[in-house]
């Protein structure tokens, strides 16, 4: 296992981590963002579960390497669904935001397949 790899999926663990964590108690920057892109409040949790889920995953795939792998996977379809999201609400100058955490989990995944 690289060095890397480790620190990437680490940090990107965290960057998703938190921003589960925000979501789950309903930071004003988050869940304004939230209700303006039409996301239905009784979705919140599900989607700040899956998000702390794959933190989860990411950190355990650094021992069970095919659980980060399926983690990153997961989280690559729901920052790129938050891109979507984004962009149907014609809001596109928010779609930075998204990016900003698909970025380090594509990373992880992408040197979790390397090593």
């Amino acid at each position: 296992m690289s060095t890397a790899y480790t620190v990437v999926t680490i940090l990107a663990a965290v960057w998703v981590g938190y921003s589960a964590v925000a979501v789950f108690l309903h930071a004003t920057w988050v869940v304004q963002g939230l209700s303006d892109y039409g996301v239905p409040r009784s979705w919140w949790p599900w989607l700040a579960t899956a998000k702390a889920a794959g933190a989860v995953g990411l950190l355990v795939g650094l021992l069970v390497p095919p659980i980060g792998v399926l983690a990153g996977i997961g989280l690559v379809l729901y920052f790129v669904g938050a891109v979507v999201t984004v962009v149907r609400a014609r809001s596109y100058s928010h779609i930075p935001f998204p990016l900003l955490y698909l970025a380090p989990v594509v990373a992880a995944l992408a040197l979790g397949l390397a090593v």
